[in-house]
């Protein structure tokens, strides 16, 4: 299972990894690109520590909005988050999130900080952690 550094700037670095189970302390802050899905578990994982932003995998976002309801947990907090296309990358598989993901829904905080839908989010993140 993967989980590493992947990119570093001035305002932060990114890590990606293949569950968001995996996040540990020393990842405070950092900006995370996680291939499990966006639901209520992955945002209680998300929690428990400060982070970014966090990025998940939509998994097609399922009944009742279920793939993406980690994003308003952390938008509670003012972090960051969001999904990327299942369609663009692989559920599971943060190495395809991080080359491949096209961002599919942001929350409010998101937002605020220029990360919108349609956006590669390779390209949003490196923007971040460089402006």
């Amino acid at each position: 299972m993967i989980k590493k550094e992947v990119a570093a700037g001035p305002n932060g670095r990114v890590i990606i990894m293949d569950s968001i189970t995996k996040l540990a302390p020393g990842d405070e802050g950092a900006l995370i690109v996680s291939a499990s899905h966006g639901g209520a578990s992955s945002g209680e994982f998300s929690l428990a520590l400060p982070l970014g932003a966090v990025f998940f995998n939509d998994a097609g976002v399922g009944k009742d909005d279920a793939g993406v309801a980690a994003l308003e947990m952390l938008d509670k907090r003012s972090v960051p988050a969001g999904t990327v296309s299942h369609e663009s990358a692989r559920i599971g598989d943060s190495i395809d999130m991080w080359e491949h993901g096209i961002i599919s829904h942001v929350n409010k905080s998101a937002a605020r900080v220029g990360l919108g839908t349609g956006m590669r989010l390779k390209t949003a993140l490196n923007t971040l952690i460089t402006k």
